[in-house]
Parts: C-alpha cells; sequence; structure tokens
C-alpha cells in the first residue's frame, strides 16, 4: 500500500469534520456574554446545557432532510455534542459510574429538545409556541421581554440558516445572527 492509500483509510471523513467543525461554531457562539449578562440565561450548567442545545438544534434543524452527506454530518455534530457533554460531566467531578447515567438523561433530553424546536420552527414558524417553549426551557422564570427577545433571535437565526446553501453550511461557519439585548 502506498501513502496515499493509507492515507486516505486512516483519514476523517469530511462530514466528519464538518459536524465538529459545526459543533465548534455553535458551542462558540452559544458562549456570547449577552446572552447570560443581558438576556437572561442563567450562567449555570443547566443554562448553558439549554443554550448550547438551542445552537445546536437550529443547525440540526437546518440538516434535516437534505441528503445524506448533511444527515451524516448532523449524526456528526450530534455525537461531538454529546462528547462535549462527557468531557464537561468529569470536568464538573462526576464520577465514572455516574457518568453513563447522567449522559443517557442529558441525551434524551437534547433528542426531546430537538423534536420541540422542530415542531415550532417550522415551516411556518410558530411563534407563540417557540416563545412558551423557551421560556420554560432556555429562560425558565425569565421576564416576558427576555423571552420575546430570545424567540425573536431565534427565529431569525432559523430563518438565515434556512436561507443558506446547504453546501455552504457543509462546507463553511454559519453565519449567526448577532443577538441583541436593548437595555430599558
Amino acid at each position: 500500500m502506498g501513502p496515499s492509500i493509507l492515507r486516505k483509510l486512516f483519514s476523517t471523513r469530511p462530514a466528519i469534520l464538518a459536524g465538529r467543525r459545526l459543533y465548534a461554531s455553535a458551542a462558540a457562539q452559544a458562549r456570547l456574554p449577552d446572552f447570560y449578562l443581558k438576556g437572561g440565561v442563567k450562567d449555570s450548567p443547566e443554562g448553558r446545557f439549554e443554550l448550547y442545545s438551542l445552537h445546536v438544534t437550529l443547525l440540526l434543524h437546518r440538516l434535516k432532510d437534505q441528503g445524506p452527506r448533511a444527515a451524516e454530518t448532523g449524526q456528526a455534530l450530534f455525537d461531538a455534542y454529546l462528547r462535549s457533554l462527557d468531557d464537561a460531566l468529569r470536568d464538573l467531578g462526576v464520577g465514572d459510574l455516574s457518568v453513563g447515567k447522567k449522559m443517557r438523561k442529558l441525551g434524551e433530553a437534547l433528542y426531546g429538545r430537538v423534536k420541540a424546536y422542530d415542531a415550532v420552527l417550522g415551516p411556518p414558524a410558530d411563534r407563540p409556541g417557540l416563545e412558551a417553549l423557551i421560556a420554560r426551557t432556555v429562560l425558565e422564570g425569565a421576564l416576558e421581554e427576555e423571552v420575546a427577545v430570545l424567540a425573536a433571535y431565534v427565529a431569525a437565526t432559523a430563518e438565515a440558516l434556512a436561507s443558506t446553501p446547504i453546501e455552504t453550511l457543509l462546507e463553511d461557519d454559519p453565519n449567526w445572527i448577532a443577538f441583541a439585548h436593548e437595555d430599558a
């Protein structure tokens, strides 16, 4: 076997690389301070889980039903997120015996979020349903104004992702909408 055959055998598939890149992009977007400082998201493990899940879900929603490469990329994105959750649990000091149980619960929660967001993101988008979902997950106990602002951001981001050609999304980072929360 020549070096090019070995390189091809042991190289990472493009869809897996794309999924990892999309996860890194979603994580970077979910880390923006304004979500926590001005947007009402609690800076806690639960708040971060919800915001990371929201951004991953927006990408999964866009990749859904877009062909085999998008499906493989979506699976790689999901897998990268689960690996990140596993690492975060271990960093928080969760013991090896408990990680599996906690990961199962988090995976089920993420799967539930994906289904719930798919239902309200449409098309067409169900704005009251989106606000209700955000109010009981990402912004539990937040002010109505904060819920409306985050729902507007989510709807605009979903629209922007929907208008991005799938080939562009599979090859490049998404253009996230800026989160803008006006101070009262």
